[in-house]
């Protein structure tokens, strides 16, 4: 017999018992279609987050003290606004392009009668082109309005909506604290990951903070939450963070010896770290999804040993007119095989259609993907073909090994 025989034959069983195939290959429908899913799915949320990340900056490099607990006046490992400057001397960080202080906190923010807690960010002009913020209305904040310490504010795409709707913000006044402030900007949308927004947010003039909300200093200096600094190019990201330390480790007067009283973490570090993370996330959830699989296959094997006992004369006879234990092993395993397999486009299909579903939709203010590629498909089927294998193997052998004598007696 040619495969094309074998496979039609194999059809002709399947049919011939609905029900029996359809409960059977049940569980390989639900594992290949939770495996592909989820792959789909973790695939597509590693490219939103890449392209984020991409957006913030692909040079970026992120400095913030050890401790959070530096806000009060006299702390000793607060980061300063002096820090920031000193990493600006080109003669000691040459491979340091730009670098940008930020402070940030919560604040209530009023515009008529809608009241808002949200984050509120000083920065200096250099966060702009450093993290790549674009605008969307209006203007950024200039080195005149930090000179002035003026009272404007540039909006994310999510507040401006929260406080305006479909209303033009721009020119138009809000509350911060005690204090008046213009709108003189909205941002482009960027989109949140892990549980936050990139769009709710104000940022004002980070001189307009310190003297409006935050009058304190330290024996160091002005202090900050974090120095954004960008490095010339990503060839020479380990090398500004080099001289990052250096630099700071020097004003800190640190010893040879003490740890540093700050970190420095560079947005490829941080990309690979959430990578990391997901990667462990998806590799649990897609073994979970793959006990159904187990589950499945089993569920084949089974059957197919049921369906070995109900054939006993149809192999006795088959062998009786000149069938080989090869020609028997083969129908078994292919009939397996178009069962796990049958499951498995099936699996693929609700995938495809949930991949669909979902297109659309949002997750923490992220955009959800679920695309399915070309060697998702194939690695689908693959796997959905080796469980049918796997599983025909042994009934499929111990029908070829029946005796036909023994197998036409059979009742």
């Amino acid at each position: 017999m040619s495969i094309l025989e074998y496979i039609i034959s194999a059809w002709q069983t399947l049919i011939s018992n609905k029900m029996r195939s359809f409960l059977t290959m049940l569980g390989i429908v639900i594992g290949v279609g939770a495996v592909v899913f989820l792959v789909s799915f973790g695939r597509g949320q590693q490219e939103q987050l890449n392209s984020i990340f991409r957006n913030m900056g692909a040079n970026a490099i992120y400095i913030s003290p050890t401790s959070r607990q530096f806000l009060g006046a006299g702390k000793q490992n607060a980061l300063t606004i002096e820090d920031a400057e000193a990493l600006t001397e080109k003669n000691k960080a040459p491979a340091i392009e730009a670098v940008a202080p930020m402070s940030s906190r919560v604040m209530k923010c009023i515009r008529a009668n809608k009241i808002y807690d949200i984050t509120i960010n000083g920065a200096t002009v250099p966060i702009k082109k450093i993290l790549n913020y674009n605008i969307a209305q209006g203007n950024f904040f200039n080195e005149e309005d930090e000179h002035k310490h003026a009272q404007v504010a540039v909006l994310g795409d999510k507040t401006a909506q929260n406080l305006f709707g479909s209303e033009n913000p721009i020119g138009q006044n809000i509350r911060i604290g005690a204090r008046n402030f213009e709108v003189i900007g909205v941002f482009e949308q960027r989109g949140g990951f892990m549980g936050g927004s990139a769009d709710d947010f104000i940022m004002i003039p980070l001189t307009t903070m310190q003297s409006r909300f935050s009058r304190f200093t330290t024996p160091q200096g002005h202090p900050v939450q974090t120095v954004v600094v960008e490095a010339v190019s990503t060839d020479l990201i380990n090398a500004a963070k080099e001289q990052i330390t250096s630099i700071l480790r020097q004003r800190h007067h640190l010893r040879e010896g003490d740890e540093n009283d700050f970190n420095v973490i560079d947005m490829q570090e941080i990309l690979k770290r959430m990578q990391q993370s997901m990667a462990i996330f998806q590799l649990f959830i897609a073994s979970v999804a793959s006990i159904s699989l187990i589950v499945g296959g089993i569920g084949i094997m089974n059957i197919m040993l049921v369906s070995v006992t109900e054939r006993t004369r149809e192999i006795g006879l088959r062998k009786a007119i000149g069938a080989k234990r090869t020609d028997i092993l083969l129908q078994f395993l292919v009939e397996s095989s178009m069962l796990s397999v049958s499951g498995g486009v099936i699996g693929l299909l609700l995938a495809a259609i949930a991949s669909l579903a979902i297109q659309g939709q949002t997750l923490n203010n992220m955009p959800i993907r679920a695309p399915i590629s070309f060697d998702i498909v194939l690695m689908a089927l693959a796997v959905a073909l080796f469980t049918g294998i796997i599983s025909g193997t042994y009934p499929a052998f111990r029908a070829a090994r029946l005796d036909p004598i023994e197998s036409l007696r059979h009742e």
